[in-house]
């Protein structure tokens, strides 16, 4: 009898081993419950709902094909079907301080949990549960993000509302003060941009759509764009993790706590006035900024247009009367060093110079700014960093451009000799007939070349418009620099409308030069290929009839006339901080 007992208690056990070895074997499977694992571990209809379904069981347990199953066999690792994951966790926060021994900082199981239970991480379930798991180490920032626009959003189950995953990675989380963390300084306005930059979502959720746009077009991300490690961001204004909206008292953006938080830059923001829109839209805009810029859109083109149609004309004939009328392109003569008059003083010459530098330094500079993506202006943000070199550089040209035209008005206090040949610039009652004649002939309209004075309306357009430049680009780029004064004695909307007065009168002066005085020192056949009267003194030009003024014996030479510096003051403060 004992023997018999035995001998069934041997075939139980060995009936047992093959029914748990072909589980086993069964339960491998993809999607079968094989009852076999299942009868000793309850995993197996957890397993079914996780994002391992699809897996069998011996893809991670290696080894337990057999019952009983060895002893000693190490548990599976998540990093040998996930080593991507793994290298990501490693180099982030969580995996560095694991490294050094904190044991208590999560791991996959932490943020996943079984890897029987897992869900998949797009799942609208595990989505929501992401604050309460980082909720768990990080309570206070759970807390605030609970309370803001997104978590709200998601807790009434809009599972594409941004979670902490979203912004600082999932894997890979670094240090906000890492160059490559998506919440980075530098790397915020792409991280929100993600969202409101998105067309299909601000359509989808009714959000402003013109967010990254306009922030885009704004000082503060013309700067972020070139460079600039210390200007404001989206999470400046709007908030960190507790971000709310404007209608909500407690937001850093409502308009009680624009002065707070617009002063944490700009001291004393908004004290004395209230701080208007922040994000400028073309439709939207106030309306000084509109009729400003209106203006300019009207203005540039005529006047560069009426410029533009002068000069081809006037080259055109003198071109034509060269090749087909056996003469020479102008009445050039002798070099007007042996027989001209002296166009420009040695002071003159000086101040040109400077003001042509510093022009053209500004220009650069400032146009840098508004296109910073452009070939001519990478060189500058090569420089960027910490500190802005291209707005030092820019306001230090702007200095020496003030200081020269500051010089100009001292000469003419006083020196007599200075003051004589500046009165040749001053405007007369024959300009504007001369004005008429020379654009008649220059479309064709006259036989004849007009008579012109010996400083014409084309220097003395030159020079007004250089006076006209500089007290506007002095004034709204002085305001520009000083925007925490200029924040705190007047309206935001003052600052909004000297910006774009500066970049407009910018683009003007620059055109102006380009096709006004370049024209008229260097492409005009009478002075090709320059008209060195700004290095010498003298004017390769000779006029074909003389002025009132030079009959009564008045000197020629206007500060900056014919030479060039007419229409430096413009194109270069554009913006600045």
């Amino acid at each position: 009898m004992v023997n018999r007992a035995r001998s069934r208690l041997a075939f139980g056990s060995a009936l047992l081993g093959v029914l748990c070895a072909a589980a086993g074997r069964g339960f491998g499977a993809a999607n079968d419950t094989a009852p076999g694992c299942a009868l000793c571990h309850e995993q197996a209809p957890q397993l079914l709902k996780s994002v391992h379904a699809g897996l069998s069981c011996d893809t991670c347990h290696e080894g337990h094909e057999k019952y009983p199953h060895a002893a000693g066999i190490p548990k599976p690792e998540c990093t040998n079907c996930h080593p991507d994951q793994a290298g990501d966790y490693a180099s982030g926060v969580h995996g560095q301080a694991r490294s050094t021994g904190s044991a208590g900082r999560p791991d996959c199981g932490k943020c996943h949990g079984s890897a029987h239970e897992m869900l998949p991480p797009k799942s609208q379930t595990f989505r929501a549960a992401v604050p309460d798991t980082c909720g768990m180490c990080h309570f206070e920032i759970a807390q605030q993000f609970r309370a803001s626009v997104h978590g709200q959003a998601l807790a009434r189950g809009i599972t594409q509302a941004p979670l902490c995953t979203d912004c600082h990675d999932e894997h890979k989380i670094l240090k906000h003060t890492n160059a490559a963390s998506p919440v980075f300084q530098a790397n915020i306005r792409n991280t929100c941009g993600s969202c409101h930059g998105d067309v299909r979502l601000t359509r989808k959720f009714r959000m402003a759509a013109d967010r990254l746009v306009t922030f885009d077009a704004s000082f503060h991300g013309l700067a972020a764009k070139a460079g600039s490690q210390t200007v404001a961001n989206c999470a400046s204004c709007h908030g960190v993790h507790n971000i709310l909206p404007s209608s909500d008292p407690k937001s850093t953006i409502h308009a009680n706590n624009l002065p707070k938080t617009c002063g944490q830059c700009h001291a004393g923001a908004g004290t004395r006035f209230a701080i208007s829109q922040v994000h400028l839209t073309e439709g939207r805009a106030a309306p000084g900024v509109r009729w400003v810029r209106r203006f300019y859109l009207w203005l540039i083109p005529v006047t560069l247009g009426l410029m533009l149609i002068h000069n081809a004309g006037d080259w055109i004939r003198k071109l034509l009367r060269a090749r087909f009328r056996g003469g020479v392109a102008g009445d050039r003569g002798e070099m007007a060093g042996e027989t001209g008059e002296l166009q420009m003083l040695p002071l003159e010459r000086v101040l040109h110079a400077v003001l042509g530098v510093s022009f053209l330094t500004l220009a650069w500079t400032g146009f840098a700014l508004k296109y910073p993506d452009q070939w001519w202006a990478r060189p500058l943000l090569l420089l960027e960093g910490a500190q802005s070199v291209r707005s030092l550089i820019h306001r230090s040209a702007a200095m020496i451009f003030l200081a020269a035209a500051v010089m100009h008005v001292v000469s003419l206090i006083v020196s007599r000799r200075l003051r004589q040949h500046w009165k040749a610039l001053l405007p007369q009652r024959n300009d504007v007939r001369e004005a008429l004649a020379g654009f008649a002939h220059s479309l064709g309209l006259g036989p004849e070349a007009p008579v012109h004075s010996s400083y014409s309306y084309v220097e003395k357009a030159e020079y007004w418009a250089l006076i006209w430049g500089t007290v506007v680009m002095a004034a709204t780029g002085l305001m520009l620099w000083a925007n925490n004064i200029a924040l705190k004695l007047f309206p935001k909307i003052w600052l909004d409308v000297a910006t774009v007065i500066h970049f407009y009168e910018a683009i003007l002066a620059g055109g102006a030069i380009v096709i006004w005085h370049f024209y008229s020192t260097v492409f005009d056949p009478d002075a090709y290929p320059l008209d060195t009267a700004f290095l010498t003194g003298f004017s390769v030009k000779r006029e074909s009839t003389h002025s009132t003024e030079h009959s009564t014996g008045q000197a020629h030479a206007g500060p900056e006339p014919q030479a060039g510096a007419q229409k430096d003051a413009g194109g270069g403060l554009e913006q600045t901080e």
